[in-house]
């Protein structure tokens, strides 16, 4: 970037989810679902410095600063596979002009394998500022379903709806797919009293390990395949997102941590790894120090985070967090924030940089 000029910088920032009631529905073996989830800050990141393209320079220059690594492609010469395939597959969906070069630099302070679709924000943040290279503008939801395509259409890769239209959306989403994959996202406007409550009680923590997908995934879905979508499972997913819907709509936080906890128990029935001994111990610590529901971010499985919400003492659950580490080692607690926006894109003026 020092040995050329930019004539545009393009920003992005989209939050990553938690608290999914009702995950697992809204999938192509469900069929149909529903799903109430909450979007959170930190946001992912994403800078696009653009340039005119030079002869023998390599059009397109990714920094993917969690990492701490870069890489150079041409366009034309793109191949989607290996590290980082999801980011060369936006680039090679979205397709910016052939006179256009540009360095992107992407962060989120959120750690990889949280479970708390930090991909799926890293993929519409990316989108959302390379749109504004070309002609027309998506729509939010056509973003979302965009960074959904990605991972299913060119990956191949398993993914339901709720991450991409979270982050696309932002907010308390209560999301509708009436058939796979198509779906109403319906934001959840509540009063300031109440969506301060909700932002005071919720705290997420990171068990310290990385979610990985695994083969307890891949059981769990074939046995979906065969019982189909009424499963008695599925069903009672369904009927979880919509009920936490009405509570969080009634300011009922008892109602919610309960259907917080009925939703981790169906995870729980799915598969014997599901829950891991660590979050297990890990939800018996914060119910002695207050937490009343507690809600396995994404598929569950080793690894990942939780949502709990705690009760009335801020005490309490400040003591939870302090003691959190020493008892569980690389447990941390995730500072997050309610985050009423979804994808926001705009240009800074290189000439205040």
């Amino acid at each position: 970037m020092k040995d050329r000029e930019y004539y545009r910088v393009i920003n992005a920032s989209a939050p990553i989810r938690v608290c999914d009631i009702g995950g697992w529905t809204d999938t192509w073996f469900a069929e149909y679902g529903t799903v109430l989830n909450i979007a959170v800050y930190p946001f992912v990141e994403a800078q696009v410095f653009v340039f005119k393209r030079q002869p023998n320079v390599e059009q397109i220059t990714v920094h993917a600063e969690n990492y701490a690594e870069s890489f150079s492609f041409d366009q034309e010469k793109l191949v989607v596979e290996g590290q980082h395939a999801l980011l060369k597959a936006a680039f090679s969906w979205m397709k910016i002009p052939d006179d256009v070069a540009v360095e992107v630099h992407l962060y989120s302070s959120a750690p990889a394998g949280a479970s708390t679709g930090t991909s799926a924000a890293v993929s519409i943040a990316l989108i959302g500022v390379l749109d504004t290279l070309t002609p027309g503008r998506l729509s939010t939801y056509d973003v979302a379903r965009t960074a959904q395509r990605l991972e299913t259409e060119v990956l191949g890769l398993q993914c339901g709806i709720q991450d991409q239209l979270c982050s696309a959306f932002g907010g308390l989403n209560y999301i509708q797919m009436h058939k796979y994959p198509d779906a109403a996202v319906s934001t959840i406007h509540l009063p300031r009293n109440l969506w301060w409550e909700l932002e005071r009680r919720i705290l997420v923590v990171f068990l310290g390990d990385a979610h990985v997908s695994s083969e307890v995934h891949r059981q769990v879905i074939a046995g979906f395949e065969e019982s189909g979508p009424d499963d008695p499972r599925l069903v009672k997913l369904r009927a979880l997102a919509c009920q936490a819907k009405d509570a969080l709509c009634k300011g009922d936080y008892g109602e919610f941590s309960r259907i917080m906890n009925a939703n981790t128990e169906v995870q729980r029935s799915m598969h014997t790894s599901i829950v891991s001994a660590k979050a297990d111990a890990i939800m018996a610590f914060a119910r002695e120090h207050g937490a009343i529901g507690a809600k396995l971010n994404g598929a569950g499985g080793n690894g990942g985070s939780i949502t709990f919400f705690f009760g009335a003492s801020n005490s309490r659950r400040r003591q939870f967090s302090a003691s959190l580490g020493e008892e569980f080692e690389g447990a941390r607690v995730l500072p997050v924030h309610l985050s009423e926006h979804g994808l926001r894109v705009w240009d800074t003026n290189p000439q205040h940089c």
